[in-house]
């Protein structure tokens, strides 16, 4: 249940979700400068989703979720893992939530979702996230669940001519 007392339904994605997570990437691309890629900037073919969501499917410490209102998919959060056994430990996290949706306390859910599978699975010690400086209420929200900074990287992001630094952020679970 969100702050507007709306219910989210959360779930682990399917491969059936393909087009639909493409659509909405695509959508809240344009809705933030937050993001890595801006509308319309996430070139992905169906098929090739399909097959990226199987293989995440199938990793122990990989998970995609979806979360959705009155079936439209309002959020996907991610933590995605090497499977190489030296870096297998560390999970990458990545949330994006439709502007409409910010600020009910769905990235809390969903962060919370993340670290608790992270705690679950035998296998992830740290989550991992990268986010842009200005980020401020993002960044409030990993602090108080635990992350620390751990690095800058100076002038990573250039929008509309200004350059952005990237805060490197990790939780040791």
């Amino acid at each position: 249940m969100l702050k507007n007392n709306l219910e989210v339904e959360i779930r682990k994605v399917e491969k059936e979700d393909a087009q639909s997570i493409i659509d909405f990437y695509n959508v809240v691309g344009g809705e933030t400068d937050f993001l890595s890629f801006g509308k319309n900037e996430f070139k992905k073919e169906r098929e090739e989703y399909e097959a990226y969501i199987g293989t995440v499917s199938k990793e122990e410490n990989s998970i995609m979720l979806l979360a959705k209102i009155d079936s439209q998919i309002v959020s996907i959060a991610t933590i995605n893992s090497s499977q190489k056994e030296r870096t297998m430990h560390v999970g990458t996290l990545g949330i994006v939530i439709s502007e409409k949706y910010t600020g009910l306390g769905l990235g809390r859910i969903l962060m919370n979702e993340l670290i608790e599978f992270t705690k679950q699975n035998g296998i992830t010690q740290k989550i991992s996230l990268v986010t842009r400086e200005d980020n401020v209420v993002a960044i409030e929200l990993y602090k108080k669940l635990g992350f620390e900074v751990e690095g800058v990287f100076k002038k990573d992001n250039m929008i509309n001519g200004q350059y952005y630094d990237t805060i490197a952020m990790g939780l040791f679970i």
